[in-house]
């Protein structure tokens, strides 16, 4: 009776034999068995020479084997990694013939599906690599041969990894495949005098092991070795150190390479070393930006392999190739891996080695359709059990169907099938495949634009284009990215949407000239036009912000990767918040090692959060507001993460910080909370030693040069320029006793300083300030004494008179100093925006507040009787639309604000913000209000000082009038 899980229980299907002799022949073998067993072995060898000859030479093993074959296989592993070295060659030949055997019955048989039969023939050859290069780098080590390496460095072959490439990585390998290998060395393990001799030993190991594995002896052979995978072949040896590997990646790597490394996987020698490889060259393979550029490179791939293998006629069956021909498993592999290379790099998701699972990961994130996917594997499946019974015929490493009817139908017998009923399945399942890659390959299913509709729209948006300056468009071609054929190839495609977009600018003259400073400013590469391509609202995007906000054009021409961001799915969400941002931003640090590899990483993270905060003000998504906020709390936590990594990096020499820490307390606009686009930072560093003298490092300092070099390194790594720019600009002026003084003070030199030394003007700014960072040990508990102290002093200075002479006098000299306010100069002048937050502070300061914004100063002055509610809402008005004025120019320009300057859309943006009809309405406007909240201030401070409700001041000490701010 058959045991239900035996193998002879598991037959699901048989072939049929082509040549009944060797069937007979084959059946004769094996006497004991009947029934399904019988119909697989009779079929089997009337269709196969080369298993009819393993089943006569194996006939005792493969008895006992189809019994138990998981088993089996297992076994015969197991009894391999005890053989020893001098007939390892013989007994990897036996196993990889009784390994053929049993992976072929199964196969033919249905016992295994498709990812059974090749993950046991990659098993089989993981192991039999490992083994050989395992004993080749011992007989190095025996000889003496390998420097400073010792018996126990076999187990991990002296440092050297073998990376399984193509399907021998994916765990998916042919029947009679070759296995694709990259064989490199960890140089790490040796010392820089052991070198080369070390490097010339492993060289020897890996020719020997591929000897092993490859020559052809009386046992017959294992698997034929290919190293031509490895960087530049025909000048490196066969086993290179990762360093030189990493270096050639990171230089000169090429597509084709990206996409052989989806499936690349550490399968023999030192795995953790290999593992490690991949890992870092992880960033070539898997960009951070959506790789839109790829799917071109595959489709020259795709031309250049029908061109050389001449693959590229009509589906013809005879002779036709399974793999590379039309609706082939490349055409399949290629479907997939270039979708991965386009998404895998945001992605981790999508990054599966193996085709099906890869198909459906992609479905599932909406990159393929369901039934797209779905049909693609059940013919990857199929294709894939065709080409294995091509291979099975005379353990040939093929994929061409057999040129004659004769050769065609063995193959239909080898597969249970009659021949009619194969070639009509085969004609369809390769036409379907290559539909579907063409269609993928194709403009119209790149960029949804192949319809006679759009033809139409396209040809309407001609016919209303206006008379662009043909010398700008002229002279595109000269700029670095449009200089290679490729480029000019996609943007020819490209630029009648392009122009079209720029057309139904406000402005379009403008918006054309914004778009040709965009584009002189890329660098070379065609990725931005093929992110174009695929995503044609990107185009109507550039366009909007070329003819409104040309500051951010060049931001895009220098940072062309921000778009990534912007089909990624949630650039226009809400604004996360300061927790989310934090946890970001640190994750995103913690990942790199190197030092200048975090500062550039902060400047890239927060220059796109900084851009995306313009977006959402441009397309309305926020007002000025709101974006001011965003702005600032952006600019809080790239302090906040970015200040431990610099105390990190100086602890390295100088030790931690000593005491407490230090703390950075935002001034100004920071402090309050509310910044533009192109504010500077004003930040003042507060350290407590907490009575410890110095830093415990290897080179210790006293706390106070130790903290001095500390926010020197500070200032450095957020305003210096690197490749990504500068962070921000950081100005320490408002630190106590001005440039003269430290730049870094210490906690009680400051309370001292405020309690007895400070100006009252140096009060006033303290209403705005902010713990925004720190670093050291007590550094929150040094933050929260900071607040206290802060809420402590402006609860008992600021006595009404001291505070309004000096409000007085210091808009005096501002006024001096100025001279006529100019009609766009929201900033500064009598009633605008400096002039009234200088008055909230005052009201904070006498009313003993310690908020900080500007709202909360001005309803104190209403609560402490110093204005009315009429005036309130005079000032608060006057300094909303001023507040937008500024940060919408901000956006628009950096330079002096000017409406004729910023063209019709920025002025658009303008009035929306503000709520003018016309901008001659909005200088009018600007103009009355600003009047009216001077006129407030002007009358606040003829107030009688005893009219102002006060409690629990200290007396004043006599003004001072020579002040400067």
């Amino acid at each position: 009776m058959t045991e239900p899980n035996s193998f002879a229980a598991r037959i699901t299907r048989s072939p049929h034999a082509f040549d009944p002799a060797r069937g007979a022949e084959a059946r004769a073998l094996f006497p004991e068995f009947s029934g399904a067993v019988a119909e697989l072995i009779t079929g089997a060898g009337g269709c196969s020479p080369y298993l009819l000859g393993l089943m006569a030479r194996e006939r005792d093993w493969i008895a006992a084997a189809l019994e138990a074959p998981e088993a089996a296989l297992a076994a015969q592993a197991e009894a391999l990694r005890g053989v020893d070295a001098a007939q390892l060659p013989n007994a990897l030949r036996q196993a990889k013939r009784r390994a053929a055997l049993l992976t072929g019955l199964a196969d033919l048989g249905g016992v295994w599906c498709l990812e059974e039969v090749t993950g046991a023939l990659t098993d089989f050859a993981g192991l039999a690599a490992d083994l050989a290069i395992k004993s080749a780098v011992g007989a190095e080590i025996k000889r003496g041969k390998l420097p400073g390496a010792t018996e126990d460095d076999i187990a991990t072959a002296g440092g050297i990894t073998l990376l399984a490439m193509g399907k021998m990585g994916a765990g998916e390998l042919n029947y009679s495949s070759d296995v694709d290998l990259i064989c490199l060395f960890d140089e790490s393990r040796y010392a820089p005098d052991d070198y080369h001799e070390a490097r010339a030993s492993l060289i020897r190991a890996t020719r020997k092991m591929a000897a092993t594995l490859s020559e052809i002896t009386a046992e017959g052979y294992v698997f034929r070795t290919d190293l031509r995978l490895r960087p530049d072949p025909s000048v490196t040896p066969v086993c290179m150190s990762m360093e030189a590997a990493e270096r050639y990646y990171e230089s000169l790597g090429r597509t084709w390479e990206r996409a052989a490394y989806i499936k690349a996987r550490a399968c023999a020698g030192d795995i953790a070393a290999g593992e490690q490889f991949l890992h870092t060259i992880s960033p070539f393979v898997w960009r951070r930006h959506l790789d839109f550029a790829a799917i071109q490179d595959a489709h020259d791939m795709r031309l250049a392999i029908r061109e050389h293998k001449g693959t590229g006629g009509a589906i013809t069956l005879l002779g036709h190739d399974m793999k590379l021909g039309r609706g082939g498993i490349r055409e399949i592999e290629f479907f997939t891996q270039t979708r991965q290379l386009i998404a895998g790099g945001r992605d981790p998701d999508l990054r599966d080695r193996r085709t099906v699972p890869s198909l459906h990961a992609l479905a599932g994130k909406g990159w393929v359709p369901q039934d797209v996917a779905d049909t693609l594997a059940a013919h990857y499946r199929w294709h894939r059990e065709v080409e294995h019974r091509l291979q099975m015929v005379n353990d040939a490493q093929t994929h061409t169907l057999p040129p004659t009817e004769d050769g065609l139908a063995r193959i239909a017998a080898f597969m249970g099938r009659d021949l009619a009923g194969l070639k009509v399945e085969l004609t369809e399942r390769l036409g379907a495949v290559h539909e579907i890659a063409e269609q993928f390959f194709t403009q119209e299913s790149v960029t949804g634009n192949g319809s006679a509709a759009a033809v139409g729209r396209e040809e309407g948006e001609r016919r209303a284009m206006p008379a662009f300056d043909p010398e700008v468009i002229a002279r595109w071609r000269s700029y670095p990215a449009l200089r290679s054929a490729r480029a000019q190839e996609i943007f020819d495609e490209l630029s009648p949407q392009i122009l079209a977009c720029l057309a139904r600018a406000a402005r379009p003259l403008e918006a054309l000239d914004a778009f040709d400073g965009f584009l002189a400013g890329l660098p070379a590469g065609v990725q931005l036009f093929s992110l174009f391509k695929a995503n044609p609202q990107l185009i109507d995007l550039i366009a909007d912000i070329a003819g409104t906000a040309p500051e951010l054009a060049r931001y895009l021409s220098r940072n062309s990767g921000v778009f990534d961001a912007v089909i990624g799915g949630d650039f226009f969400a809400p604004w996360p918040g300061a927790e989310v941002l934090e946890a970001q931003l640190t994750a995103t640090l913690d990942v790199e090692q190197d030092y200048e590899a975090k500062l550039d990483t902060a400047r890239r993270w927060a220059k796109e959060w900084h851009f995306g905060i313009g977006v959402h003000l441009l397309r309305g998504l926020t007002d000025a507001a709101q974006a001011s906020e965003h702005y600032a709390e952006l600019a809080a936590t790239a302090l906040k993460a970015l200040f431990p990594h610099v105390a990190a990096e100086f602890a390295r020499k100088h030790g931690v910080p000593p005491g407490r820490g230090a703390c950075v307390l935002a001034m100004g606009s920071m402090g309050a909370g509310r910044l533009n686009s192109g504010s500077d930072l004003d930040v003042i560093v507060i350290y407590d030693a907490d009575g410890v003298e110095a830093s415990q490092g290897r080179k210790p300092l006293s706390a106070r040069p130790y903290y001095a070099r500390l926010t020197q390194a500070l200032i450095t790594a957020v305003s210096a320029q690197m490749a990504g720019g500068r962070l921000y600009e950081i100005d320490m002026r408002l630190r106590p006793s001005g440039t003269q003084g430290p730049v870094a003070t210490s906690w009680q030199s400051f309370q001292n300083y405020q309690e007895g030394e400070a100006w009252t003007w140096e009060h006033l700014a303290l209403t705005r300030a902010r713990v925004v960072a720190g670093v050291g040990g007590g550094a929150a508990a040094l933050g929260a004494d900071i607040e206290a102290f802060r809420a402590c002093l402006i609860a008992h200075k600021g006595a009404a008179a001291e505070v309004l002479h000096e409000l007085a006098a210091m808009r005096a000299r501002i006024a001096a100093a100025k001279g006529q306010a100019d009609a766009w100069d929201v900033k500064i002048g009598a009633g605008r925006i400096q002039d009234i937050e200088l008055f909230a502070q005052a009201a904070l300061l006498m009313a003993g507040d310690p908020a900080r914004d500007v709202f909360s100063g001005l309803a104190a002055a209403e609560a402490t009787g110093w204005i009315d509610a009429a005036a309130r809402a005079d000032l608060e008005k006057s300094y909303r639309l001023c507040w937008t004025v500024r940060v919408v120019s901000k956006l628009l320009t950096e330079g002096r604000f000017d409406p004729e300057a910023i063209g019709r859309g920025g002025c658009a943006l303008l009035l929306r913000e503000t709520g003018q009809d016309d901008i001659a309405t909005l200088s009018a406007a600007v103009v009355e209000q600003t009047g009216a909240a001077a006129a407030v201030i002007d009358a606040a401070l003829a107030v009688d000082p005893a009219r102002i409700r006060q409690s629990g001041k200290e007396p004043a000490r006599p003004p001072r009038d020579e002040e400067t701010t």
